[in-house]
């Protein structure tokens, strides 16, 4: 399976995301924040990158600011 990740600028942000796309019944974890990808904070949120239209549509619509939104290599 091929993953995404976010990255946010704040533990709040990742932990807010988290909670809105699970309520959305969308399948994510937490994450440490990969060391290639620079961040303001530890916390990433990963998901199947086949979400990855609905996870953007969910985190715009509820207003929260990421960093940045990356596939990664499985």
């Amino acid at each position: 399976m091929n993953y995404a990740v976010i990255t946010f600028h704040n533990s709040s942000g990742a932990f807010r995301a988290e909670s809105v796309l699970k309520a959305a019944g969308l399948e994510c974890k937490l994450i440490p924040t990969p060391r290639k990808l620079a961040s303001d904070c530890g916390v990433a949120l990963r998901f199947d990158i086949l979400s990855t239209n609905d996870v953007k549509s969910v985190i715009e619509r509820e207003n929260i600011h990421i960093m940045v939104l990356q596939p990664m290599p499985a």
